[in-house]
């Protein structure tokens, strides 16, 4: 049974420019400026034609970059505000735990929030005295209960919101990424939480940037991107779809970077007699096609254009990647693997290629040099080229081995929906 549905639902919003912002009302009326400066001059469309039919008993989880109007589709299926054009139902009780501290009053204690918001969420004052002991269990909040909430800090103002939003016994439970403020041990309870929904049968509508948790728990993806439905179906599908969107920006933004200031022009961060001259870096991925943006495992080449005015004999070629706090992750160069240098002149190509990219997700950056054996530089070049690895892995470290578990038959786990 459907419970949700959206028909051609867009949301706008209006905009004001700095010019139409009136200092006080009485200036406004005085210069006669009150109606033109009530006048919007911008409307910014948050959600455009969102057609979206959501199944009883079905967990959703809503993905896109900030901005791309996932709040707002929560804050219009809750009511809490209106489309702007469109047609809305649903059908049941309805909790919503869309803002952190939302429907909280920060005056007033701990306990008489929970009253004051069960009560918005339909239960009477009995109901939720039956309830209390649980939800400020579940809050952890035994010793702050009576204290004002303003003292209390994001972390312990998503759990009230949270337990009370449970507690309500709730036909659809809206959930926004006020989850991301919650501590390591608290996050396990509200995805248990929310698996236990899940087997009573209850409609879940997600939002996060945790996709690891979306792909696990959700039945069904919704990827918005500038208040517009771009696929809706598989979690992993639509995730991977998203991702690859995000992959494109960065390569996009991190290509923009690199050529921003050639390296005929850099002084920071470079040095040397230029007898051998670095004249240009690039990155390529296995594809030959030049890119910064690499995904975890993924092969990686670095190519060189140098040159020499005059034949040079003494000459040593080397890398260096380093993370994003200094760290050197591997450096080498041809002096180590005792290549013996013999002669060069004129134009000439470096390739420097790494079968399996094994970093784990972060931002790198390279060093390239050419330099003699002694170690004096003809050309070195610190810090100023900048890749991306991307990794669905959240492991620490800097590297990614290639590596697999085994376990006796006696241990088990699941992944992805299956035993191992």
């Amino acid at each position: 049974m459907e419970v949700i549905r959206l028909e051609n639902v867009s949301k706008v919003y209006k905009r004001f420019s700095q010019k139409h912002r009136f200092a006080t009302l009485k200036s406004a009326i005085v210069k006669g400026t009150l109606f033109k400066d009530l006048n919007p001059d911008l409307y910014f469309p948050a959600l455009q034609n969102i057609n979206l039919s959501i199944e009883e008993g079905k967990t959703v989880g809503i993905i896109g970059a900030n901005g791309s109007g996932k709040s707002t589709l929560l804050k219009l299926i809750a009511g809490i505000t209106k489309p702007t054009s469109g047609k809305i139902e649903v059908k049941g009780r309805v909790s919503a735990l869309i803002e952190l501290g939302a429907g909280f009053h920060p005056e007033i204690s701990g306990r008489e929030n929970v009253y004051i918001n069960g009560i918005m969420l339909g239960l009477s004052k009995k109901e939720i005295s039956e309830k209390f002991d649980e939800i400020v269990k579940f809050a952890e909040l035994e010793d702050f209960i009576d204290e004002p909430v303003k003292t209390y800090s994001s972390g312990m103002y998503m759990r009230l919101g949270f337990a009370v939003a449970i507690n309500v016994n709730p036909d659809i439970l809206l959930i926004d990424e006020v989850l991301a403020v919650g501590d390591a041990s608290f996050i396990p309870k509200c995805l248990e939480k929310i698996a236990e929904f899940k087997k009573k049968r209850k409609t879940i509508v997600f939002v996060s940037h945790a996709l690891d948790t979306v792909t696990s728990i959700c039945d069904e993806v919704v990827w918005l991107k500038k208040g517009e439905i771009q696929i809706v179906g598989d979690p992993k599908k639509v995730v991977d779809a998203y991702l690859q969107d995000v992959l494109s920006k960065e390569e996009k933004r991190f290509m923009e970077a690199h050529k921003a200031v050639p390296i005929t022009e850099q002084r920071e961060g470079r040095w040397g007699s230029q007898e051998i001259v670095i004249k240009d870096v690039k990155l390529y991925g296995s594809d030959g096609k030049e890119k910064y943006v690499f995904q975890s495992g993924e092969d990686f080449l670095i190519e060189m254009d140098v040159y020499a005015e005059k034949e040079i004999e003494d000459f040593v070629f080397g890398i260096g990647i380093f993370s994003a706090d200094g760290i050197r992750v591997y450096g080498t160069n041809t002096q180590l693997e005792d290549m013996k240098p013999l002669s060069f002149q004129g134009e000439g190509k470096v390739v420097f290629r790494i079968n399996g990219l094994d970093l784990i997700d972060g931002t790198y950056f390279l060093d390239v040099a050419a330099v003699r054996e002694d170690g004096y530089p003809y050309d070195y070049h610190r810090s100023l080229y900048t890749f991306k690895v991307y990794s669905k892995k959240k492991d620490v470290g800097l590297w990614r081995p290639k590596h697999s578990w085994f376990f006796s038959s006696n241990i088990q786990f699941e992944t992805n929906g299956e035993k191992i």
